[in-house]
């Protein structure tokens, strides 16, 4: 039996294992025939099943009467993690359930390899929770202590714009300067360093890593600024008091367009408080469609229609989102423009946190070589056209944007456990 090394890339929104057994790396099939899998978790409350990936959205979207839980990788590093939520006639803690994701990707890899794995490289992003080191080291912590309950036992990091630059090299002709581009759905990481083909598989790559910075920002916050911009206003947000003197609570609101706090808002105390925010609003009708979406639980579905039309825009000028309520929907067109508008400060962070990246480097723009998009949000038009003028001489290289990572990190392992 060959030797295999593997990789797990357990993304905010989609997730990848890699495996190195050959000449190169390579992903496994994870959902469906597909190598990503959603990260995403549906407890059946008919069928009293728990179904993972593309299963668990089909069955949300169906219909089925039970809780989708997504965007998991963001509780690490909060307060969140150890608390508990209802699921299944009983309440589960949220470290529990990235632990149950984690075990169904860790049983998909040993039934690839036929063997039970338990030396891994798990990718990481460069900062978990940006500017707070104790909260960024908890939230390894803690996902080091939930892959070694389900078996693994010989434990790596690697940072994921490192990993993706790892699985560039492997098909690199000559040395280049290479920026990393890695935004996936909650965070944008960015890394400088030189590949080469003599280099891809020295055991210490220290010297070649010349930078490494980060920002928590991804496509799941353009997702929620999206929608705080141009849906939460139809159920309320920013509208004012009767008084006129302050405006509604905005935490409902935050809630709603954020996938890891949906389910917060069913608690039975929120339509109740609610009632009191509609007594006192001004416009009392829009409170009225905020307790509509919420007591039909359809948070998770109008989230999943606001990403569908941050999707649309990038390849259309217009893209709708519907509001389902009871007597008459609320259809809402909203344009590039408005979406540019939503997105526009976090860009600018971006921009920000990549010109440190050449900074800390010691480099220019212009001196990168290549740049290597990774990533679901690297597909929006707009933030590539930030980039080419940030790195006017790059040649930009199409990376698999949700397999890369996972490739690096299986090529990772075998430099490390080799």
């Amino acid at each position: 039996m060959s030797i295999a090394y593997a990789g797990i890339d357990f993304g905010t929104s989609n997730s990848t294992v890699g495996v190195f057994s050959g000449a190169l790396p390579e992903l496994i099939n994870l959902d469906q025939g597909n190598p990503e899998m959603p990260s995403a978790i549906f407890f059946n409350f008919e069928d009293e099943q728990i179904v993972y990936g593309r299963q668990a959205k089909q069955e949300y979207i169906r219909g089925d009467e039970g809780r989708l839980m997504q965007a998991l990788k963001s509780i690490l590093g909060t307060s969140l993690i150890q608390e508990k939520t209802a699921v299944m006639g009983g309440r589960m803690a949220f470290r529990d359930i990235i632990a149950l994701y984690l075990r169904q990707l860790k049983h998909k890899l040993d039934a690839h390899l036929n063997e039970d794995v338990t030396k891994v490289v798990l990718g990481r992003p460069v900062h978990f929770i940006d500017g707070n080191e104790t909260a960024d080291k908890a939230a390894q912590d803690t996902l080091e202590s939930i892959a070694r309950q389900e078996g693994f036992k010989d434990i790596a990091f690697q940072y994921e714009p490192i990993a993706a630059a790892l699985a560039y090299e492997q098909t690199v002709a000559q040395e280049e300067l290479i920026l990393v581009l890695d935004i996936g759905g909650g965070t944008a990481d960015f890394s400088i360093i030189r590949v080469s083909p003599d280099r891809r598989n020295a055991p210490d790559r220290s010297n070649d890593i010349l930078a490494n910075t980060g920002v928590h920002i991804g496509g799941t916050d353009f997702d929620r600024l999206l929608s705080m911009a141009q849906v939460m206003p139809q159920l309320g947000y920013k509208t004012l008091t009767k008084c006129g003197k302050r405006a509604l609570p905005s935490k409902y609101y935050f809630d709603l367009a954020t996938w890891q706090f949906i389910n917060q808002l069913y608690a039975p105390n929120i339509l109740r408080e609610l009632s009191e925010v509609r007594r006192e609003a001004a416009q009392p009708h829009l409170v009225e469609r905020l307790r509509e979406v919420i007591r039909a639980k359809d948070g998770h579905a109008l989230a999943t229609r606001v990403e569908q039309a941050k999707i649309d825009l990038s390849s259309a000028d217009i893209a709708t989102v519907k509001i389902e309520l009871e007597e008459e929907d609320v259809l809402l067109e909203m344009s590039t423009t408005e979406f540019r508008a939503a997105i526009d400060a976090s860009i600018c962070k971006i921009e920000q946190t990549i010109n440190e990246a050449l900074s800390n480097a010691g480099v220019t723009g212009d001196q990168i070589n290549s740049m290597f998009l990774t990533g679901g949000t690297t597909r929006i038009p707009l933030l590539r056209r930030h980039f080419q003028e940030l790195l006017p001489n790059a040649t930009i290289v199409e990376g698999d944007v949700f397999g890369a990572v996972g490739l690096g990190l299986a090529a990772d392992a075998r430099r490390k456990f080799a």
